[in-house]
């Protein structure tokens, strides 16, 4: 069996240091098992760019190779066409999308080069995964320079609807480039189903068998693989010192009181002011709540340099300001609004001491805080998960309290219900989850993925 080569616009890091996501742990572990090589962007901007050294580390069985990018590059690779024009559009805001032809070309030339300087280090028996939108051309441009290994593709954000799709200038030259790899992987059955209605309504593709798309001689598997979290692992953070200490500091604080946890980055597919309209709702409809049950939420910046980010914290400042105005009292705040990041375990404490985990994208590809409220809880107490019905994470997990981020009244009706479940429903909720995370967790979707991918070649 040869090597996994994997390529991400961020690579790293080798070693849990407190802060790596589920996707890196699992990555590393697929990575170690055979041997590997993990390629993609340092994070760096310099003058040389692609065109510069490779940064290299190792360990023993895993190889990391970085390469910097120029700042023209960076303008429109990765600021302008990644996050100005795909970013809004995967995400159904059209309305944000910035149409420029020369972030488009210069995304393109990105994936060339990246292509290029990747080309001598694959081997033969090699099967390459590629991750997410900043590489939909990646394939193509290695199958240019005569690559024949296996090459998959995993979409972590929503890929929308054709009739949204069709909005992007050159959006059947982009989908006919991933035609290029073997496999694209996505979120949730509906993610795929909206790229093979794509592929047949647009380009002249048919389905042929389970999963398959035929389309410009190629024959694609295109399918669902919702991503997972190692659960159990997860879980034993939430009985760590740090999340012991979290635990604490939080129940002195709340004396008594019950708390609502949100944690996303700053993001206007995070549906942040909608959440928190909604929790003035639930002051407003539910008023016996008011001085008993705060919202916490934990948004660390996110692409800050952008416009449209600029002004969500503005508005999320003004919000929180309003709603803690009309309600605060001597000895309790309504909204507690971090803009800084926590370490994981950290994290799971939060998790933990909080009786309603609010998950409420307005469109999110999967969204694994979700997951990691669930797999926090106590088994003998646990909190109730309120989550939106457009998170990728909703497909999976039925048993959480769905709504619709959109409608004020609904969200706040999910918290209301969430507040005051009784206790044995909130038991048979959470084990019905949480038994799913264990069983659906990062490894087991890594390797069907791996497992599909190996099969083509």
């Amino acid at each position: 069996m040869g090597r996994l080569v994997v390529v991400s616009n961020r690579v790293g890091p080798l070693k849990d240091t407190g802060r790596a996501g589920g996707l890196a742990v699992a990555l590393v572990d697929a990575l170690t098992q055979t041997g590997g090589l993990w390629f993609g962007w340092s994070g760096e901007v310099s003058e040389e760019g692609t065109f510069g050294q490779i940064k290299e580390q190792r360990t023993k069985a895993v190889q990391l190779a970085q390469i910097d990018i120029t700042p023209a590059d960076y303008e429109d690779y990765y600021a302008g066409y990644a996050n100005r024009t795909l970013w809004p559009v995967l995400h159904y805001r059209l309305d944000l999308a910035v149409f420029d032809r020369r972030h488009e070309t210069g995304y393109r030339q990105v994936n060339d080069r990246f292509a290029t300087r990747l080309r001598p280090l694959i081997e033969a028996d090699d099967v390459l995964w590629v991750h997410d939108y900043h590489f939909l051309t990646f394939a193509a441009a290695l199958r240019a320079m005569e690559v024949g290994n296996p090459i998959g593709f995993f979409l972590h954000i929503p890929f929308p609807a054709p009739e949204i799709l069709a909005a992007l200038p050159n959006a059947g030259s982009i989908v006919r480039a991933m035609l290029a790899y073997d496999l694209i992987g996505f979120q949730t059955r509906r993610d795929a189903a909206n790229f093979r209605r794509f592929v047949v309504e647009e380009l002249g593709g048919t389905e042929v068998g389970d999963s398959r798309l035929s389309a410009g001689g190629r024959t694609v598997i295109v399918k669902a693989y919702p991503i997972g979290i190692d659960a159990e692992a997860f879980s034993k953070f939430a009985m760590s010192p740090e999340a012991r200490r979290s635990v604490s500091r939080l129940e002195k604080q709340l004396a008594g009181r019950q708390q609502i946890i949100g944690v996303d980055r700053i993001d206007y597919s995070k549906g942040l002011p909608e959440r928190f309209r909604a929790f003035e709702r639930l002051l407003d409809d539910y008023p016996e709540n008011r001085g008993r049950v705060s919202l916490m939420q934990i948004a660390p910046p996110s692409r800050s340099e952008l416009d449209a980010y600029i002004e969500i914290r503005r508005t999320l400042e003004e919000l929180t300001g309003h709603v803690n105005g009309r309600f605060s009292d001597i000895d309790w705040t309504p909204i507690r609004f971090l803009t800084r990041s926590f370490p994981r375990r950290v994290l799971a404490g939060i998790y933990r001491a909080s009786r309603v985990g609010l998950v409420t994208p307005l469109r999110d590809g999967m969204n694994l805080v979700a997951k990691e409220y669930v797999a926090a809880q106590r088994a003998e107490d646990p909190g109730v998960l309120v989550l939106s019905r457009f998170a990728g994470a909703a497909e999976g997990m039925p048993e959480a309290l769905v709504v619709n981020p959109h409608s004020a009244e609904e969200v706040a009706q999910g918290l209301q219900s969430a507040i005051t479940m009784p206790l044995e429903e909130r038991r048979d909720r959470w084990q019905a989850m949480f038994d799913r995370l264990c069983r659906e967790d990062a490894h087991a979707w890594a390797q069907a993925i791996l497992s599909d991918l190996r099969s083509v070649a």
